[in-house]
This record gives C-alpha cells, sequence and structure tokens, in this order.
C-alpha cells in the first residue's frame, strides 16, 4: 500500500544525484571512496526497476562495477561476508 509513496521518495532522491552526475563520470572529479560507496548503495535498486528512469546513474553503476578498485572492494566484502557467514 506504500510502496507508490516509498518508490516516489526514492526517486525524488536519485533525481539530484543523476543531474549531478550528467556534468561527470564521478562523485568528485576521480574515482573516489564515495563513489565506491554510492554504486554499492544503487546496486540495490537494480532489480526494483527505479533506475529505469536514470540512465544515467545505471550508466554510473556499471562505470563504477568495471573497475579494479570496485571489484577488490566488493570482492573483499563478499569473502568477509562468507567467512562470518558460514
Amino acid at each position: 500500500e506504500r510502496l507508490p509513496q516509498v518508490k516516489d521518495r526514492v526517486r525524488a532522491r536519485l533525481a539530484p544525484l543523476e543531474k549531478l552526475l550528467g556534468a561527470g563520470s564521478w562523485l568528485e572529479p576521480g574515482f573516489s571512496a564515495g563513489d565506491l560507496m554510492m554504486i554499492a548503495v544503487l546496486r540495490r535498486l537494480s532489480r526494483s526497476g527505479l533506475l529505469e528512469d536514470f540512465p544515467t546513474l545505471a550508466d554510473y553503476i556499471d562505470r563504477g562495477e568495471s573497475r579494479p578498485a570496485f571489484q577488490r572492494a566488493f570482492a573483499a566484502q563478499l569473502a568477509a561476508y562468507r567467512e562470518h557467514s558460514a
């Protein structure tokens, strides 16, 4: 029942981020820890369909996921998760 309201609130948060990224590739002039964190958060929305309205954010996620630094950080996080969930 509240899902449409939640989706509207998420879209309202994504719109300024999309606008900010429209001017560049990353949150800062170069790839940073902030990008690592933001991409990790945005990846959680990929199955929701919300990113379909934000192609710049979808491209941002793809760019970030392809970076070796992101892949190393994600692999380390996954290894820690597997170690502690066993």
